[in-house]
C-alpha cells in the first residue's frame, strides 16, 4: 500500500519530469531565495539579505573537508 509521501512524491517528480531544463533552473533559484529569506527571518533580530548568505556561505565552507590538493597549492 502506498502512502501519502510516496503519492506526494511521484507527484513532484512528473512535475519536474515536464519541466524544460531553463523552468527546472528558475524553480531551483527560486526555491533558494525562499530558503535564504526564511533563514534571515528565522535570527533574532532578522538579518539583511547579504548577512545573511554571508553567514550560510560560512557555515558551509567550516563544514568541509580539507583539500590537499589546495592546501599543497597553497603552500
Amino acid at each position: 500500500m502506498k502512502s501519502v509521501a510516496d503519492a506526494l512524491r511521484e507527484e513532484g517528480r512528473a512535475e519536474l519530469a515536464g519541466l524544460t531544463p531553463a523552468a527546472r533552473v528558475t524553480l531551483a533559484l527560486a526555491l533558494g531565495r525562499r530558503d535564504l529569506e526564511s533563514f534571515r527571518l528565522a535570527q533574532d533580530p532578522p538579518l539583511d539579505p547579504e548577512e545573511a548568505a554571508r553567514r550560510l556561505e560560512r557555515q558551509r565552507q567550516a563544514s568541509r573537508r580539507p583539500s590537499r590538493a589546495i592546501a599543497d597549492l597553497i603552500a
